[in-house]
């Protein structure tokens, strides 16, 4: 018996100004298509199961272009998989916060869809030896979360935060939902645990992941592409897990549209014309170049007079080319290598492996900015792996 695990689709998430033809923001059509993608491969892999866990929607109130958009969709996955059991519940971006507003959710339900939001509920398919606990999002406490003793396989959907698995960018982004450790849920009585929430694909268990987002649509997507980067994940998908045998498969699905985070430019000591330079080259190593897609420029170590003094009009003109591009300027930061004195701030790790890497003696046919870059991915990627270990750590049976 297998399954495909999704969630966070966001449909109707709104970022930018520019528009389609027909006059939709850019952005939301990329999630509506990326999610038409994710049901094409669903419905290619023709799955018994699948389970949305959470955060259909960006909105308690979406717009009227993504509910017609995701019932044409659903629609399309029920008439293709009428055997297959889906599930799906409510996230924290489509649960009402007061009880007499009724959830969007709730539409998809003549289309057979089991639904489940405002309280848990445990679904039970005799026929198939199998029994669903679906926990959506709240915003309160959760029920005791126990497997059905009398049900082969034993699923738990739930949309919820796990202590220490988000990295420290993603703490506190988003408004407060259920929290739940890794001991509370005792993955190894589960036959599968499907968790919604966090946007990176994550494995906390042999059997219990976030399948991330579709689509980035995080209020850092540029922190979602660093942690995919240290873990050297693809990028967006969807889980299949089969729980005969226990294997599990990620499927990659290429995002509508490129992120392109560029190199950072350390422009300590540059003029305002080396700056322009240092930007233009960067745009121009880019495979196929910047247009239509998203991207961003670090620049660290800018005085606010260099900042003013960069060529504008170039600026304007990349800004045209892309749907996005973002100048991040960073002005100079006064760091402290004592305890006392000057004000500022002690460095941390990061500060202390990019100053040893930029002031380092090496050949000159090495390219110091990419050598700080490597470094500091490497050390993201130690970090994270440490992070996620020690939660594992945490829900390993002993």
């Amino acid at each position: 018996m297998r399954l495909i695990h999704i969630s966070d689709l966001h449909l109707g998430f709104r970022r930018y100004q520019r528009l389609t033809p027909t006059g939709i923001n850019q952005r939301e059509w990329d999630v509506a298509m990326a999610f038409n993608r994710a049901i094409d491969k669903i419905i290619e892999l023709k799955p018994d199961i699948v389970l949305i866990a959470g955060d259909v929607f960006h909105a308690v109130r979406p717009t009227n272009t993504s509910i017609v958009h995701a019932f044409s969709q659903f629609s399309r996955l029920m008439r293709a998989l009428p055997d297959a059991i889906v599930v799906m519940i409510a996230g924290g971006h489509d649960s009402p916060r007061a009880t007499e507003t009724g959830c969007i959710l709730r539409l998809f339900s003549p289309l057979g869809i089991h639904v489940v939001n405002g309280e848990a509920q445990r679904l039970t398919f005799p026929d198939r030896e199998l029994s669903i606990l679906a926990v959506p999002d709240a915003l309160r406490d959760h029920p005791v979360l126990d497997t059905d003793p009398a049900s082969k396989y034993n699923i738990l959907v739930i949309h919820c935060e796990m202590p220490g698995t988000a990295p420290a960018w993603a703490a506190g982004q988003e408004r407060s939902i259920v929290e739940v450790k890794p001991e509370e849920i005792g993955p190894e009585k589960w036959s599968y645990v499907a968790l919604g929430h966090y946007h990176v694909y994550q494995q906390l268990a042999v059997n219990m992941y976030y399948s991330g987002s579709l689509e980035y649509t995080s209020l850092d997507a540029w922190g979602d592409l660093a942690t995919e980067r240290s873990i050297k994940l693809p990028g967006k998908g969807m889980i299949e897990y089969d729980l005969t045998t226990a294997k599990r498969k990620f499927h990659f699905l290429p995002a509508t549209r490129p992120l392109i985070d560029l190199p950072p430019i350390t422009a300590r000591g540059m003029s305002s014309a080396d700056v322009d330079a240092a930007i233009q080259a960067a745009v121009e190593r880019v495979s196929g170049g910047i247009d239509d897609k998203i991207v961003r420029q670090i620049v660290r170590d800018v005085p606010r007079h260099i900042a003013r003094e960069l060529d504008h009009k170039a600026l304007r003109e990349l800004k045209r080319r892309a749907l996005h591009y973002h100048l991040d300027t960073r002005r100079p930061e006064i760091i402290r290598a004592v305890a006392s004195g000057g004000p500022g701030r002690r460095p941390s790790l990061a500060d202390m492996v990019r100053d040893h890497l930029q002031r380092r003696v090496m050949p000159g046919d090495i390219d110091r900015e990419r050598l700080v870059t490597l470094g500091l991915d490497y050390l993201r990627e130690a970090e994270t792996l440490e992070a996620t270990a020690t939660v594992v750590a945490a829900g390993a049976p002993e």
